[in-house]
């Protein structure tokens, strides 16, 4: 069965290995919350590889290779959101997904990064947010750490989108 992403991803669940373990798979929740995070893009800024036009389907949603920067906020790249404890949102309840989804707020108490639209997302009923977090508490667990946040001024260490307002001059071509 093949799945369209909002942006550019076109991918097939089943080939790639991507259902849900076990049970789960069977779980309407689980199965409407793989459709939302599918039609939701959210494999666009948290899969490896993505905007070089080759995602890892085996990092699948494990965290970005590539940064935002916003002026004056920093560089922000898409996190790990699979349920690994140590370097994703395994520690994460169902509810703290949702918030997080939601109002852009995380257990921590600090916010998402600017760049992710939760905004967006708070227009979710409680019952799509739920089976998004669902759906991504039955992926498999990648171990993978995203560097950053990076602050203005910080050496980045991936790849990064800039983003400039309005009047701004693009970077100069590497001599």
């Amino acid at each position: 069965m093949f799945r369209l992403g909002i942006g550019f991803a076109c991918f097939a669940t089943s080939a790639f290995g991507l259902q849900p373990l076990g049970a789960a798979a069977d779980d309407p929740a689980i199965a409407r919350g793989e459709y939302l995070v599918t039609m939701g893009g959210c494999n666009d800024c948290h899969t490896p590889g993505y905007f070089f036009g080759k995602p890892d389907s085996s990092r699948f949603l494990g965290g970005s290779d590539v940064g935002f920067e916003i002026p004056g906020e920093g560089v922000f790249i898409g996190r790990n959101i699979t349920p690994d404890k140590e370097t994703g949102i395994g520690s994460w309840t169902r509810e703290q997904i949702v918030t997080a989804i939601q109002t852009g707020q995380r257990p921590d108490g600090r916010m998402l990064a600017p760049i992710m639209p939760w905004h967006a997302f708070a227009q979710l009923t409680e019952e799509d947010a739920g089976a998004i977090a669902a759906f991504l508490q039955s992926l498999k667990p990648v171990s993978h750490q995203v560097p950053g946040p990076f602050k203005p001024g910080e050496k980045v260490s991936t790849f990064m989108f800039r983003i400039l307002p309005p009047g701004e001059t693009a970077a100069a071509a590497p001599k």
